[in-house]
């Protein structure tokens, strides 16, 4: 009886030993396939092969158009009118006679001094004779010679009286409303009527005091205006040599072609100035970049591994950004499934070409 139960004892320790040997097999090697994490799947990921590409780096900015000269016909004299050669918006020449204002009293003042200034030219004629022959003083002489300069001088100014009176255009242009008739009386504050040259026109415009080192004179612009759907071109001939206290901006002057006359003086611009242009612009999308402490960065796939790579940007486009260093022609940069990388993940990357804006 004790011998037979020692045996079913020994039977039931071998069972059990044999039991321990089977499953502590079994639940090691289920171990080494996934509890250690030494064997992980590659993440699915699309990205982009960089390759140099045509970029212009442009700015935007509002501007208003202006008459290449402009001026308000204004009389210098008071009196009343008494020719208006004023045709409203008709094309005049520069020294147009326009306006004339009464000059009667000057014309008679003048003549009076013409006469005086012929009289007594004549009788310097006769004097120098007599001078030579010692019949009068030289003093006599030098007296009625000082007599002929100062008539001399009442002609210029009355000329120049009489010049004020009349209103002559200051340069070919286009002649805009008047606000006077003939007849009318006027003074030297009432604005007659004005006139403009607007072939071609200037466009004033601002910008950033921190693009003023690279605006150049010669650089193009172009620009379009309110109800026509042509774009414009223009060239920067003038800087303002200051930058604006109040706005820390730098004005810029351009100058454009008007010979159809469809661009006029005052008209609101909407203007883009191209700042540079490069063939090899490594663009990548913006959901690339990653913000970090100490600045930016993408990741980008080498060997079936994600890397990460600080890189420093320039331009932004609508959907891309530049980057001017951290990269180099034919890397391959993560576009999607970047909340799910760090380094030396593997990943498995899709090339997906984006179309760029």
């Amino acid at each position: 009886m004790k011998r037979g139960i020692i045996y079913l004892l020994i039977l039931a320790a071998v069972l059990t030993g044999i039991k321990l040997i089977f499953f502590s097999k079994k639940d090691t090697s289920s171990g080494a396939g996934s509890g250690g994490g030494k064997s992980k799947s590659a993440i699915a990921v699309t990205g982009i092969i960089v390759a140099g590409e045509g970029l212009e780096e442009q700015l935007t900015s509002t501007g208003t158009i202006q008459a290449n000269e402009a001026a308000e016909l204004r009389s210098e004299v008071s009196g009343k009118i008494i020719k208006l050669n004023i045709v409203e918006g008709s094309k005049v020449s520069k020294g147009t006679l326009l306006v004339k204002i009464n000059d009667a009293d000057l014309q008679a003042s003048l003549s009076k001094i013409e006469s005086q200034l012929k009289l007594n030219e004549t009788k310097a004629d006769r004097l120098n004779q007599l001078l030579t022959l010692n019949g009068i003083s030289k003093e006599e002489f030098e007296e009625l010679q000082n007599m002929i300069d100062a008539n001399k001088a009442d002609v210029k100014f009355l000329k120049a009286q009489i010049e004020k009176t009349e209103i002559r255009a200051p340069f070919d242009g286009i002649i805009g409303l008047r606000t006077v008739s003939e007849g009318s009386y006027v003074s030297s504050d009432k604005v007659i009527a004005t006139i403009q040259q607007i072939n071609p026109v200037k466009i004033d415009f601002s910008l950033p005091e921190k693009y003023s080192s690279r605006i150049k004179s010669g650089g193009s612009v172009s620009f379009t205006v309110e109800g026509n759907k042509e774009t414009f071109k223009g060239t920067i001939y003038a800087i303002e040599p200051k930058i604006e206290a109040a706005t820390r901006t730098v004005n810029i002057r351009a100058r454009c072609d008007n010979s159809d006359a469809s661009l006029l003086p005052g008209s609101f611009a909407k203007i883009q100035l191209v700042l540079d242009k490069t063939d090899q612009a490594l663009m990548v999308p913006t959901q690339a970049v990653i913000p970090v402490l100490k600045g930016k960065k993408v990741f980008v796939s080498q060997n079936g591994i994600a890397l990460s790579r600080m890189i420093d940007t320039g331009v932004r486009t609508e959907s891309h950004v530049e980057v001017t260093d951290g990269l180099l022609p034919g890397d391959t940069v993560i576009v999607t499934g970047i909340m799910q990388l760090r380094d030396s993940v593997p990943v498995q990357v899709r090339i997906h070409q984006v179309t760029k804006n």
